[in-house]
């Protein structure tokens, strides 16, 4: 086996950087500009590792990986790229690359997985059938984003428990859903619950079920949602929320995976994968002893920290076309988002994070006139909502315009048109009769 390592790369000065910085730490570097010149030094040369960009010409980095694979299945090959998402990652890992990584990044943490990736022996690997995996919301090709993705690929597919850690906005939920969607148990159902919204009192009859009689107002049995739940994915949303006493018996559950309903004296034997999140940090809830320490350690097998949209700006781009061809796709419209629309969009501070954006790109969509999205109409639009946010009001014609748009768009919809407009749907009911008036 040749000690030279084969860079697949287009970019003349990346190329250049790479092969002068790994050369410099002792190895011998074999660099090609396309996929043609990869392939053909692959068929005739046994390499000790490949490192490959994913974009490169008509072909990509994962046609290298397949290549290197179909040649020597235990060379282990190394991919990265500028435009990383859920789906190369996915794609990626389906085909057994050793490392994923997010441009630009530092040339140790490059030199880092070329170490790993030499004295890793996949001698004893088994190969793994993976199943074609589906197209995601989950946009970005930040470094911390790829990371997630990474993380979310291996875990995915155990029975592991994951715990989700983030803002209110970053979104816990849509990984959750991809934890399960990308897991053995996807045929089966996902029950989110938001434990916030649910009473202390009530939440054990709501995850456990009851029996008829068991507490006032019980006049059937009810089942719980780990029971509806069985062999699918339950999500346990704010997961902070829930008290101390109540801490115990889920404690018990996930130790035992038997449900008691309240009211009944037989336990029932459940099998429920747990997704758990939360907006708070619990390590220090454990510190101050709001949060059970053994329940802790068994939520947190897998953490995923998801990052504010402030720390991965370089995201808002992609975020801000997505969601630009989605509503415009929803309304029929052509709305455009212009260069100093896009500026103002990524200086913004987010505090809603992605959540935020979202709704703002959908009200602009609909609102902004001729369809334009400057930088006036970005701040005209942020400082709407946070005038609703503070329980202040736009002004009364603009606001009766924005109204009437708005239902013209969703058809009619008010619950819909109230969502998009930021406000209670009463709120909605309440402004229409104003106008009647």
């Amino acid at each position: 086996m040749t000690d030279q390592i084969l860079l697949v790369e287009d970019d003349p000065s990346v190329r250049t950087t790479v092969v002068s910085f790994l050369e410099l730490e002792g190895f011998e570097v074999d660099a090609v500009s396309n996929t043609r010149d990869a392939l053909e030094r692959l068929h005739k040369t046994k390499y000790p590792l490949v490192i490959s960009d994913i974009y490169i010409d008509d072909r990509t980095g994962i046609d290298v990986l397949m290549a290197a694979k179909s040649h020597q299945v235990e060379t282990p090959v190394i991919l990265m790229s500028a435009r990383g998402t859920m789906e190369t990652v996915m794609a990626a890992t389906k085909n057994g690359a050793f490392d994923y990584l997010a441009k630009p990044f530092e040339l140790d943490t490059l030199l880092s997985a070329v170490r790993r990736a030499l004295d890793t022996s996949h001698e004893d690997d088994e190969d793994t059938e993976v199943e074609d995996l589906p197209e995601s919301e989950l946009i970005g090709s930040s470094p911390k984003m790829v990371e997630i993705y990474k993380t979310l690929s291996r875990v995915a597919p155990t029975d592991a428990s994951v715990l989700i850690e983030g803002e209110t906005g970053t979104g816990k939920e849509m990984v959750a859903r991809m934890v399960h969607q990308f897991s053995q148990r996807s045929s089966y159902p996902f029950v989110p619950v938001d434990c916030s919204s649910i009473p202390a009192a009530l939440l054990e009859s709501e995850l456990f079920g009851a029996m008829r009689g068991a507490f006032t107002g019980a006049d059937r049995d009810r089942i719980g949602v780990f029971e509806a739940a069985n062999k699918g994915t339950v999500f346990l949303d704010e997961i902070g929320e829930i008290d101390l006493g109540f801490q115990v018996k889920l404690l018990r559950f996930l130790q035992q995976r038997e449900i008691r309903p309240v009211g009944s004296p037989r336990e029932k034997k459940v099998d429920v994968r747990v997704v758990a999140a939360t907006n708070r940090n619990l390590q220090k809830m454990v510190e101050e002893g709001k949060f059970r320490e053994d329940l802790w350690f068994r939520l947190n097998v897998v953490r995923l920290e998801l990052p504010p949209l402030r720390e991965r700006r370089i995201d808002i781009p992609l975020l801000v076309q997505f969601f630009l061809n989605k509503y415009n796709g929803r309304y029929n419209l052509d709305a455009k988002v212009t260069e100093s629309g896009m500026k103002a969009l990524k200086e913004f501070m987010w505090p809603g994070n992605v959540r935020q954006l979202q709704h703002l790109m959908e009200r602009m969509v609909i609102l902004v006139p001729n369809g334009r999205i400057d930088a006036e109409a970005v701040h005209d639009a942020i400082e709407s909502a946070e005038a609703k946010d503070s329980g202040g009001e736009t002004l009364a014609e603009t606001e009766m315009e924005q109204i009437r748009r708005v239902l013209a768009a969703t058809g009619g919809n008010k619950s819909r048109a109230a969502q998009v407009l930021g406000i209670e749907r009463k709120t909605l009911y309440r402004k229409l009769e104003r106008m009647k008036g």
